[in-house]
């Protein structure tokens, strides 16, 4: 196994991690796994090697998801009737989270998109959870997307090795 296919392996595994794990950009990483793929010079099953046509449309998906990483939760948590200090405090509350995953994350995101909501926008019960669900749905969408896009890609990546 070469250096390019050893780097490749490792960088599809943090993409995975990463689009997960807050702070770190999964599908930007797996999608460097494909290129260390590429650069491997490897083949796929049927001994096809991977085209630089296939690693520029990856490109393109991987810009795609990791923009509307960042625009995603805010116009989820806009949508219904948020405040900045709802998504300011889901991604507080993630990070705080992190501390009991995968559990802790996902209720800490949604906990603090309430209590930033309720105590910063001095907002009602119901007005903040809504809130606080129109985060959280645009994380847990985001994540979603990450995880499919970097999981696509890093089997590819071992497929073409």
């Amino acid at each position: 196994m070469t250096v390019w296919a050893v780097l490749a392996v490792i960088a599809a595994i943090i993409g995975i991690i990463g689009s997960v794990v807050p702070g770190i950009p999964g599908p930007p990483i797996s999608w460097i796994g494909l290129l260390f793929a590429y650069l491997s010079k490897g083949v796929d099953g049927g001994g096809e090697p991977m085209t630089s046509t296939f690693l520029f449309i990856w490109l393109a998906i991987t810009v795609i998801v990791t923009v509307l990483d960042y625009i995603m939760p805010a116009w989820f948590t806009r949508a219904t009737g948020g405040h900045k200090a709802a998504s300011t405090g889901a991604i507080i509350g993630l990070f705080a989270g992190m501390i009991i995953p995968p559990i802790g994350i996902l209720a800490g995101s949604l906990l603090g998109a309430f209590l930033a909501e309720f105590l910063v926008e001095q907002r009602g019960v119901w007005d903040s959870m809504k809130a606080s669900m129109g985060a959280f749905l645009g994380f847990i969408l985001t994540t979603g997307m990450k995880l499919v896009a970097s999981g696509i890609m890093c089997y590819y990546t071992i497929i073409y090795l």
